[in-house]
């Protein structure tokens, strides 16, 4: 796994925050309007995987986790499949947006949790 510095270490586990919370918030309102909510689950338990994984890394912990193989392996599909879209709204998004540098930091968030997850 490539160096981070603590500054975009902290980044990107705020960013994970942001979109576990998001996700959270969506996954409430669906389930209110008895909408599917499939997809959003597992992406949420995606979020929250490769969240664990990335704190687990940078923390230097053996085994604090308690995902199997699969489940990673499975998060990993997940967060992968999120990129087209996010860099889709990031191509689409205004130059020095507050969008922008949220989606640059999600997205670099993401790629280093997919870089964590093919460790295990």
């Amino acid at each position: 796994m490539e160096n981070v510095s603590h500054e975009e270490q902290l980044e990107s586990i705020k960013a994970f925050q942001s979109t576990i919370r998001k996700s959270e918030n969506a996954l409430v309102n669906m389930t209110q309007n008895s909408n599917n909510t499939t997809l959003l689950q597992k992406r949420l338990k995606a979020l929250h995987i490769g969240a664990a994984l990335l704190e687990n890394v940078w923390n230097h912990e053996v085994e604090p986790h308690s995902y199997t193989k699969e489940e990673i392996t499975e998060a990993r599909l997940v967060l992968v499949g999120l990129f087209p879209s996010l860099e889709s709204m990031y191509t689409k998004s205004k130059a020095g947006s507050p969008q922008k540098t949220l989606l640059e930091r999600r997205i670099k968030a993401f790629h280093l949790a997919v870089q964590a997850m093919d460790t295990y």
